[in-house]
């Protein structure tokens, strides 16, 4: 079995957290009017006890439901009548939601948590969407369908940043194994 270095270990663990951050944080831009699915898939498993959408800045209830039902009373009046699940079976862990008459008062950030069977721990959050109405020139009419190009373009990166960095892991390994024996044997060394 070969031994990892200190490098490739690194390496490892900072990829794994570039993947992580790059893939649950999404940026879509809107205009006013657009009907906009925030998208959030838990593949964690289990039944889904409860499903909570909030947005930020200021805090406010988007979506909560708990137990098989929507509940209207801790949801914001602003989104009530306007919010409701892609898919109300939640078939394979799609808990998006649709957001009904967008308006410039709806920009901001969007969290998703949820909260399984199978878990003691409280809602967990799955994913965070920054949402920007605008009725400019700028892209317009995207619903978070199929990701952002902002989104793929972090994806990217950190794809390239993790292949660098293994790359160089990889590299130190090799240098170590080959020259780490010339200075462990000095009759190699004699006979290099």
């Amino acid at each position: 079995m070969a031994s990892s270095t200190p490098g490739t270990s690194v390496a490892f663990f900072t990829c794994l957290w570039i993947f992580v951050l790059a893939k649950d944080q999404q940026q879509i831009t809107v205009k006013p009017g657009d009907d906009v699915t925030l998208q959030c898939l838990d593949h964690r498993g289990g039944d889904i006890e409860l499903l909570e959408w909030t947005r930020q800045d200021p805090n406010e209830n988007v979506f909560v439901w708990k137990h098989g039902k929507m509940f209207e009373d801790p949801q914001h009046p602003s989104f009530q009548n306007r919010v409701e699940l892609r898919d109300p079976e939640m078939k394979d862990g799609d808990v998006s939601v649709i957001l009904r008459n967008s308006s410039i008062n709806d920009t901001g950030t969007y969290e998703c948590r949820v909260k399984n069977s199978n878990k003691i721990t409280p809602p967990q959050l799955i994913t965070t969407i920054t949402m920007i109405v605008t009725d400019s020139g700028g892209e317009g009419g995207h619903t978070g369908e199929g990701g952002d190009d902002g989104g793929r373009f972090r994806l990217v990166v950190a794809l390239l940043v993790c292949n660098v960095l293994l790359f160089i892991g990889m590299i130190c390994m090799i240098y170590r194994k080959c020259y780490g024996h010339v200075k462990k044997n000095p009759d190699i060394k004699a006979a290099v």
